[in-house]
């Protein structure tokens, strides 16, 4: 009976409760009706009200994102940042790291990154110290005393001291050791005191003595038990060099078996105990291209940071933006050099017609690129150089009335001639675009004035030939002065001697008052008297015209974008623009001010 009941009762609730959710149901349906069913036809009474705030909402977020990359500009900056692989096409052949052998332009180059001299240019190419702390020189101006800085170590670790200095200049002065640079330390006393001290005695007084002692430091402990004979062909110079400079030796590789293909990769890493702090490259490589027209192609893919060894801009690289063009004025100066010893310029009255003939302006506004003049034998605001001893300047009808006064008379094909003896004479120079356009510009000035002028276009092996062996009537070719003043080598009558080592006089200019002038200045410590021994030689160079000066030339260096920390300043070689690359920088990033 009682289970009868509870069975009653629960069928009553069950049926109330199914009732109450079908009412709930109902409910639920009316509301979803009414309150969306039924609006979902306003819709299209506000969707156009909808899209508009769609839309100006979305303008709002593209503002709010211009204005903040606008904005960033001013509380943002592109700055340069550390890492990179910096990798600099060189035109020319790998042979030889070691500093007293290194000759071409991707042996100088590596050399200088590897290896630290005593002494180094700064940005205002002024002599400054590397490893030497300081120096000084004694009354007479023949003994220079060097001071190391402290701490200094190779490249494995081992202490850079005195000896290894006094090694490296007696491997130069040996004969045996066969080094291009004994000539200039010949005569000269080396001795170390103690590990910090390096002292020099010359034979004579020499001023610009300091100036000489730029070139790298080997180790002696690597280098010590080397036979001299075997000193210029040692795997240390080719495979394991060791210095002390900015970058680490890693290794060479080859790539292509043919002169055409062929390229040499030279890895270098960062010296982390370098005394100017551990340069900011991850790594440098010096690529080593045989040939031009494969160096400019990696350059245009985008696989050379730099270029190095081409004379002019090709012309799609000008039009590229992207690519930085530097221009580095050299301490040089680019001449005509007049042969005085034979033919018709043994006369002076010519060689300053021809001067008078020249416009030397002119001229340099077709070179493509900012330089320098030069109107003497010293470089324009160097120690000495003043410009009342100028050559003359571009003056064509002083020029024929000096021509006419002197003997030479006009033919009918307007070629003058004395005596019989035709003005004609031959001018060398090198094959390069450059050189033959200034080359070609002089033969047609020249020409104006009655003197006919042949060409003789070389390549280098034949130039560097004519040089050395003064087979030549006129030569133009540039000639390295440096910072200094002494310009003894290219114009006293001792260096036109075929007995002189380098035979640099190639004008073969003899004068005893330039000789005096030469010879005094260079010995006296006093600038102020280095200035009035020198007046004696320039006013007769000025006098006698033995070269006819034109413009200071450009190292020509260009990249793929901008390099942070290299800055356009005037270099005495090539390898100068070295001067500061531990600091230099390819990678840059935005950063909050």
């Amino acid at each position: 009976m009682t289970s009868r009941k509870l069975n009653i009762r629960f069928r009553r609730q069950f049926r109330k409760s199914r009732r109450q959710v079908e009412s709930l149901s109902l409910q639920a349906g009316e509301q979803i009706d009414r309150n969306f069913i039924r609006r979902l036809s306003r819709l299209a009474d506000v969707r156009r009200f909808v899209i508009v705030w769609i839309l100006l909402l979305v303008l709002l977020i593209g503002c709010v994102i211009a204005q903040t990359r606008g904005l960033s500009t001013i509380y943002q900056t592109l700055q340069p940042e550390p890492g990179g692989v910096y990798n600099e096409g060189i035109l020319g052949d790998y042979t030889n790291a070691d500093p007293i052998y290194a000759t071409g332009p991707v042996d100088t180059a590596i050399s200088r990154l590897v290896f630290s001299g005593l002494f180094t240019y700064n940005q205002n190419n002024q002599l400054v110290g590397d490893l030497a702390s300081s120096w000084s020189v004694n009354s007479e101006g023949n003994v220079y005393t060097v001071h190391l800085r402290p701490g200094l170590t190779w490249q494995d670790g081992q202490p850079l001291t005195s000896n290894d200095v006094l090694f490296t200049y007696h491997v130069i002065q040996d004969p045996d050791a066969q080094s291009p640079l004994q000539s200039s330390f010949e005569n000269i006393t080396v001795a170390a005191p103690d590990p910090q001290t390096v002292i020099f005695t010359l034979p004579n007084p020499l001023t610009s003595f300091p100036y000489s002692l730029t070139n790298g430091i080997i180790p002696q402990h690597l280098l010590g038990n080397v036979a001299m004979t075997e000193m210029r062909s040692a795997t240390f110079n080719t495979l394991d060099p060791v210095g002390s400079g900015p970058f680490v030796f890693s290794g060479v590789r080859v790539i292509g078996d043919t002169p055409q293909t062929r390229e040499e990769n030279v890895e270098l890493t960062p010296f982390v105990n370098y005394w100017l702090g551990k340069p900011k490259l991850n790594e440098f490589v010096v690529s080593a291209f045989d040939d031009q027209s494969n160096l400019i192609n990696s350059f245009n893919k985008g696989e050379l940071t730099a270029i190095v060894g081409l004379s002019s801009v090709p012309s799609n690289l000008k039009r590229n933006s992207g690519v930085q063009i530097d221009n580095f004025p050299l301490t040089s100066a680019v001449m005509a050099f007049f042969k005085t010893t034979d033919g018709v310029l043994t006369d002076g009255n010519v060689r300053r017609a021809l001067v008078d003939a020249s416009d030397q302006i002119a001229i340099m506004g077709g070179l493509g690129y900012p330089t320098i003049a030069v109107r003497e034998p010293l470089l324009e605001g160097q120690l000495g150089w003043d410009p009342a001893y100028s050559q003359a300047s571009f003056n064509p009808v002083a020029a024929d009335q000096l021509l006419t006064s002197d003997g030479w008379v006009t033919g009918p094909e307007g070629i003058r001639d004395k005596g019989g003896q035709p003005l004609a004479f031959t001018l060398t120079a090198s094959d390069s675009p450059e050189y033959a356009y200034v080359a070609k510009s002089l033969q047609q000035e020249w020409r104006v004035v009655g003197v006919n002028v042949t060409l003789s276009l070389q390549d280098d092996t034949d130039l560097q030939n004519s040089l050395s062996t003064h087979s030549y009537d006129a030569i133009l070719y540039g000639i390295s002065i440096g910072v200094d003043p002494d310009v003894f080598v290219y114009w006293d009558s001792t260096q036109a001697d075929p007995r002189s080592p380098n035979r640099l006089n190639l004008s073969e200019y003899s004068s005893a008052a330039a000789d005096d002038g030469l010879e005094e200045g260079r010995t006296r410590i006093n600038s102020a008297l280095r200035v009035i021994k020198y007046r004696e030689f320039l006013q007769a160079w000025q006098q006698d015209a033995p070269a006819l000066g034109l413009y200071q030339p450009r190292f020509l260096y260009i990249t793929n974008g901008q390099v942070f920390g290299l800055t356009e300043h005037t270099i005495n070689s090539g390898t100068d623009r070295y001067d500061d690359v531990q600091n230099w920088e390819i990678n840059d990033a935005r950063v909050t001010n």
